[in-house]
């Protein structure tokens, strides 16, 4: 009568099995420990152990579980978001030195880390010129010029490609160019 049931889980196997829970097992506490975490470090390791999983079982539930793969994946984008923002923030307001000297003074500098930022530069290149060379139009009409700039750009590209094509054929037709015929007359060709 004060039968207490264990508590089970599901097993990935051939065939779906149920287990009785192991203190090492996942719960839903150690899961959300582990992707706050890994939220906040980008590190596996050290997610585990704050969480007390060891890290080929946390590995294993990420191949087997899709929704805690999919919150890995979140927690993963949300600590590379957040290292991202550290990064760029010592990039531009650099960090605090201390230089003692030999008389036992103290002198505080600012140090920029130029590595740090050429690196964020290159890998972020791409889509600032993006961003430059589309900038959200006010009105039609400048969309309509940028357009029309466009269509010209392609049209000048085109006929330059032709040309060069062109000189390199000599003047010998290509097919399907009537005006272009020994003959003259489109009807006569075969």
């Amino acid at each position: 009568m004060g039968q207490r049931r264990k508590a089970l889980t599901l097993v990935a196997a051939a065939a779906p099995q149920l287990k009785r829970c192991a203190p090492r097992d996942w719960s839903k506490e150690k899961a959300e420990a582990f992707l706050e975490t890994l939220a906040a470090t980008c590190n596996v390791s050290e997610a585990c152990r704050t969480s007390g999983v060891p890290v080929t079982v946390a590995y294993r539930r990420r191949k087997m579980d899709a929704a805690f793969r999919a919150a890995w994946l979140e927690a993963i984008a949300i600590g590379y978001q957040r290292l991202e923002a550290l990064l760029l923030d010592r990039a531009f307001n650099g960090t605090e030195k201390v230089i003692t000297r030999k008389d036992g003074s103290e002198e505080r500098v600012r140090e920029y880390p130029n590595q740090m930022a050429l690196t964020l530069l290159k890998m972020h290149r791409e889509t600032a010129v993006e961003s430059d060379a589309e900038l959200p139009p006010d009105d039609l009409d400048e969309i309509r010029a940028r357009l029309v700039n466009k269509l010209q750009r392609l049209k000048k590209r085109h006929d330059e490609q032709e040309a060069a094509r062109v000189e390199l054929r000599g003047d010998s037709p290509r097919d399907g160019d009537a005006d272009e015929c020994p003959t003259g007359d489109p009807a006569t060709r075969h």
